[in-house]
């Protein structure tokens, strides 16, 4: 997805010229192409992350087209008060381009975990967020980006993650059905695509076949197209590698506790605590009971299979 949505970008820079990069001492090596042939539309600011959102601010109020690529902690958390004040509040299109999202980065910490994000991202008015479950939406998040006149939040994993959609246009501003099923859908965004795809394949070939839903736009989450999809189901559930109570789950709570409709809400997340446990990506999901196995039993149970 990283490389993708960077290409992406890297590409328009052939037919815009407002376009610019800022690395925060991130991305060494995926730039190398961008700076020979675009050196004066790179900056790697270095270890001064603060620095290097307002400095985007700034750049954007001149009529530039920045975005800032780095690891999601060092990008939105350390950032704050920059996001908040310099672009958020004055509605600057700026892009936040984050890399490592959920556990992508286990077994390196909670330093570099990404699992409260959107929560942060959701005490951001005017800010867009996008969280692409593979290459195909990391393509159209960066066409998206593109044309906003908005700050967009970006959340990717890394890279090698494979093609999901089975058409590579449509609207990612709205819920995508990947897969059609009835009785229960499956809900979910970012980088759990890959359990929640092997849970599908695993349920299909035991004849049950869930109604797989991708949310690749969280920010501002287009409900009307949420309750349209979901008229005829009957429980949905709701997947993600991300705090449950402050992700795609504690939005989908919000909406059926204003609106009240007739499905019943499942949500299946990180819990609410501190990540000290040192294990790679996969076993990091297999210990949160996000995994593909996890999915299929809560599936089961909803059920009662």
């Amino acid at each position: 997805m990283r490389n993708t949505f960077i290409n992406t970008i890297i590409e328009a820079c052939g037919s815009r010229k407002d376009i610019f990069i800022i690395s925060g001492d991130a991305g060494l090596g995926v730039f190398d192409e961008f700076q020979n042939k675009f050196a004066d539309k790179f900056l790697n600011l270095g270890v001064a992350e603060q620095n290097m959102i307002s400095f985007a601010a700034g750049l954007s109020l001149t009529g530039i087209k920045p975005y800032v690529y780095n690891i999601i902690p060092f990008l939105l958390y350390r950032c704050y008060e920059q996001v908040r004040n310099d672009v958020c509040y004055q509605r600057l299109p700026v892009i936040l381009v984050g890399i490592g999202s959920g556990v992508t980065y286990a077994p390196q910490g909670m330093t570099h975990y990404s699992v409260e994000d959107i929560g942060i991202a959701q005490t951001l008015p005017n800010l867009t967020v996008i969280s692409p479950i593979d290459p195909i939406e990391a393509k159209l998040a960066a066409q998206y980006s593109l044309d906003s006149e908005n700050p967009v939040y970006v959340r990717l994993a890394k890279r090698g993650e494979p093609e999901i959609h089975l058409k590579t246009t449509f609207d990612i501003s709205i819920p995508q059905v990947i897969r059609e099923g009835s009785e229960i859908a499956i809900l979910f965004h970012g980088s759990i695509s890959s359990e929640v795809m092997e849970a599908y394949n695993r349920l299909s070939n035991e004849s049950i076949s869930p109604l797989v839903v991708s949310v690749p736009l969280l920010q501002p989450l287009n409900k009307e197209r949420i309750f349209d999809i979901l008229k005829d189901t009957k429980i949905v559930l709701s997947v993600e590698e991300h705090y449950s109570n402050s992700g795609l789950g504690s939005i989908l709570s919000r909406l059926h506790s204003e609106y009240r409709p007739s499905w019943v809400l499942k949500t299946m997340g990180i819990p609410y605590e501190f990540v000290h446990e040192v294990k790679d990506t996969v076993n990091m999901r297999k210990h949160f009971g996000i995994s593909a196995n996890d999915i299929i039993k809560t599936v089961k149970n909803l059920l009662e299979i």
